[in-house]
């Protein structure tokens, strides 16, 4: 089957494109921005890539278009596809019939910690062989690939993502997937572009909820409000609790004596320790982001410490505090974080790893949520851990970043291009420092023209 992909260098619908070549099919793409790394990626694979969105690229005409959710109504490829008779369909549907109608389907849902949760879980059951598909949305260190399937792969893990689906299909992408062993991290307000409210968001996670099945399982952050009224909406599947903090009701939570950096903790298992973790991540939210991942691979037979012994290997995710480089004992570090909580908990963090060393915080307002103005209020406390934070404001941002940076008194500065950014960082660190640079894309090359330029001196 020919299978022709729109979009097909976003990380979804590319992971979308090696599952489906596995899988036997002929594969063809398109995206308005074809460049490296997933173009040499797909390439590699034998995909072709076509540059642009022409009606001229359905001819010949394939077996079937799966429309990313990038594209819209009036794009030349879009207008001439509903013109034909040519089938089309979104890609979490065909990933749906295609791949996982007939597998184990473990998804991790929530608003912060689903790629690194969904990391951990795979690499869990890769650890103890019984090598999973995958399709995470980033690049986990165990396996140096985003996506991965074969023929007669009996688990699939899934990073459940609750933007919506496609032009024609505004459904969450998450109630797609039909999944057995459901992680439901945590829930707060965001894809202001996409969702009014809070509300409105609950309700695709109460449809989410609605599919896992009677004999599935769904694992939930117990400490988080908005979870909790969320399934008092309904639930049919029995469900395993976790949290941080030990509790009567709690069935995986953890301890740790305070103030630790969560490089080490025990796992409890209703009040009961059951085993160590011992690992190279740092930071509360990752330990309960190892608890969600234990109770679901225990889910499907995976011994406690079984799960514990592979997270002592897990080697984290690409653009997860991940350190880019060190000059003159500055360090320059990498991470994802595009919202108030991620931010927060990121800083949180690293201060726990780096103790009283001066922590340069560096954030590009980037997701669409950002850009709308919708953290405002929250984006200066979400940064004061820092010791000195950079708000990068460009002219089309859309709002005025100036009330940001004035919250957090004499330690915050505003840059208004990348130049400036990196010149004020250049000139304002020092050895010891440990620069966080948290953006959701490639933030123009900061990190390496930052390193290099603290390399000239």
């Amino acid at each position: 089957m020919h299978v022709h992909i729109l979009g097909i260098c976003g990380t979804f619908m590319g992971g979308l494109a090696a599952i489906a070549k596995a899988a036997g099919h002929r594969v063809t793409g398109s995206d308005k921005n074809v460049y490296p790394p997933m173009s040499t990626q797909l390439e590699a694979l034998g995909i072709e890539l076509i540059s642009g969105f022409d009606a001229s690229q359905l001819r010949p005409r394939p077996d079937v278009v799966v429309v990313g959710n990038v594209m819209t109504r009036g794009v030349p490829v879009i207008e001439a596809l509903l013109d034909s008779n040519i089938p089309y369909t979104s890609g979490p549907d065909w990933l749906a019939r295609e791949v996982l109608s007939d597998v184990h389907v473990l998804a991790v849902a929530g608003t912060h910690g689903k790629t690194t949760t969904s990391s951990m879980l795979a690499w869990i059951l890769e650890h103890v062989g019984l090598a999973p598909g995958f399709l995470i949305g980033g690049v986990p260190g165990n396996f140096s690939t985003s996506a991965r399937f074969a023929p007669g792969t009996r688990h699939f893990v899934i990073e459940a993502d609750e933007y919506d689906t496609a032009f024609f299909d505004k459904r969450a992408k998450f109630v797609h997937y039909r999944a057995r062993t459901l992680i439901l991290n945590n829930l707060e307000f965001d894809h202001a572009d996409i969702y009014d409210n809070l509300e409105a968001i609950q309700k695709q996670f109460h449809h989410l909820v609605r599919t896992v099945p009677a004999t599935g399982r769904i694992l939930w952050n117990a400490s988080d409000k908005n979870l909790e009224a969320t399934l008092a909406m309904g639930a049919w599947t029995p469900r395993e609790p976790f949290a941080r903090d030990a509790g009567s009701d709690i069935t995986w939570s953890l301890d740790q004596p305070q103030g630790a950096d969560f490089s080490k903790f025990v796992v409890l298992e209703a009040g009961r320790p059951v085993g160590t973790v011992r690992w190279n991540l740092l930071g509360g939210h990752n330990a309960e982001n190892a608890l969600a991942a234990i109770g679901a691979a225990r889910h499907i037979g995976i011994p406690v410490t079984q799960a514990i012994a592979a997270l002592a290997e897990f080697k984290g995710v690409k653009r997860r505090m991940e350190l880019r480089g060190e000059v003159r004992g500055i360090a320059v570090y990498d991470d994802f974080a595009h919202h108030p909580t991620a931010i927060a908990s990121t800083i949180d963090g690293l201060r726990r790893k780096v103790g009283d060393k001066r922590i340069v915080a560096v954030l590009e307002p980037r997701s669409a949520t950002m850009r709308m103005g919708v953290h405002r209020d929250t984006l200066g406390p979400s940064l004061a851990a820092a010791d000195a934070v950079w708000l990068f404001a460009p002219p089309d941002l859309g709002w005025d970043a100036d009330s940001v940076v004035a919250s957090l008194g004499g330690k915050g500065r505003l840059a208004r291009s990348l130049d400036e950014l990196v010149d004020g960082l250049a000139g304002n660190t020092s050895t010891g420092d440990q620069v966080l640079i948290m953006s959701n894309g490639g933030f123009g090359g900061l990190h390496g023209k930052l390193l290099e330029a603290l390399e000239r001196g």
